[in-house]
């Protein structure tokens, strides 16, 4: 009995804890600044100067995904250079960038001002990505499932928030103020960063000066490998149906109700894996957390299938919102893996890729899925996500009974 207090003592120790809080309060701002624009984004683009309405559909998309392209690019840097130099300095680093950047968003003159900032957003951000690496890292190993899911919890509320300040904020202050204010919030996180998050000491690099590259520090790549496209999939799974749910909705439901009924469709599956991740993560930590990424794969495999087969909204969004509850369990179980099987001196490295494999789905999954609807039709592309979602859970059974 005493053996076990003082094991759960020791978990306590530390400043971990304290380190988590921090992150998902600067994760959670950061996602919101990276997200809120999307109900105002095309306004926006008008203001400055683009009347077409094609041109300004266009421009809309190519300035939402600039941020989100960049970012995919700098993830592994920012991870690697995590571990050289500190993954509490790569917070500091992206959330006085994001501040800064978030608000000369706001004083754009041209549209090309905007792309380039989402540009420079992307590149400087990495609040999200760079928290998943120094939690994961700082976290003990028994706790890191948890941890890791509470952590996602918040970054899909601020996914899920965000869009919802966009749509009230604009109307109150004005577009331009909303990115002034974003960014003071951010500008907090910045300080709450700088002086309450405590990091332990890193592994030192061997003598000699220059440090090994990661990959080769790897004993057994095929975890790591799985992961990175269990990450993939994951966002595939999310994003595939975005380019087809208004079209697939208004075979469902009556024109008034269309826009209605697609956002919560797009909603319920983000809905649903906030209220999962922590917890999935927590039951992780107890029976594997390999066993319970293939258990979710699955899972969303068979809840794809009936997403086909609908005949009205309200199954869809309960099936979208099953689906997001078996895909919370991804994300924590990712990061821990990874960690459990890289050495300490690369964990920034190696989650910096997986990030950028996730990212990757996000490109992939609607690219892919407006492709398919377009050619095949719509129920194929939950078929073929099934199918995807799947393979996925096979391989990964197979690469944990290997290992």
């Amino acid at each position: 009995m005493n053996i076990e207090v003082d094991r759960e003592a020791l978990l306590d120790a530390g400043p971990w804890k304290r380190n988590l809080i921090v992150c998902v309060f600067g994760s959670f701002t950061t996602i919101v600044g990276m997200t809120l624009l999307l109900p105002f984004l095309p306004l926006y683009v008008e203001q400055l100067g683009v009347t077409d309405h094609a041109a300004i559909v266009q421009w809309s998309g190519v300035a939402y995904g600039a941020t989100f392209f960049s970012a995919a690019l700098t993830a592994p840097l920012w991870g690697r250079l995590a571990d050289r130099y500190g993954r509490k300095l790569m917070l500091i680093r992206a959330s006085l960038g994001m501040a800064i950047a978030m608000s000369l968003i706001g004083m754009a003159h041209n549209v090309y001002e905007l792309v380039g900032l989402r540009l420079l957003t992307g590149l400087l951000g990495g609040y999200a990505s760079g928290s998943t690496v120094l939690v994961a890292a700082q976290t003990p190993k028994a706790r890191s499932g948890w941890a890791i899911g509470v952590l996602s919890a918040g970054i899909m509320a601020g996914s899920l928030v965000g869009p919802l300040i966009g749509g009230v904020l604009p109307g109150l202050i004005g577009i331009r103020a909303t990115f002034f204010l974003i960014g003071g919030v951010i500008f907090f996180t910045f300080l709450g960063t700088t002086f309450l998050i405590r990091e332990e000491a890193r592994p030192k690099t061997a003598k000699g000066g220059k440090a090994r590259g990661g990959w080769s520090l790897v004993p057994d790549k095929r975890p790591v490998v799985a992961m990175w496209g269990t990450g993939l999939l994951l966002m595939v799974a999310n994003m595939s149906i975005e380019p087809i749910i208004t079209v697939y909705v208004a075979q469902l439901v009556e024109a008034p109700q269309v826009t209605f009924v697609a956002g919560l469709v797009m909603s319920a599956a983000a809905f649903g894996s906030l209220l999962s991740s922590s917890h999935l993560g927590k039951l992780a930590d107890r029976v594997g957390h390999w066993r319970i990424i293939t258990i979710c794969l699955a899972v969303s495999a068979l809840l794809l299938i009936p997403q086909a087969f609908v005949v009205s909204g309200w199954q869809l969004i309960l099936l979208r919102f099953l689906m997001g509850l078996a895909l919370g369990g991804l994300l924590p179980c990712i990061a821990s893996v990874i960690r459990h099987n890289v050495p300490d001196a690369v964990t920034g490295s190696m989650l910096g890729y997986s990030i950028s494999a996730q990212y990757a789905g996000q490109v992939i999954g609607p690219l892919g899925g407006g492709f398919i609807g377009g050619h095949i039709g719509m129920p194929g592309v939950f078929l073929g996500t099934s199918v995807l979602m799947a393979l996925g859970a096979i391989g990964n059974f197979v690469v944990e009974r290997k290992d």
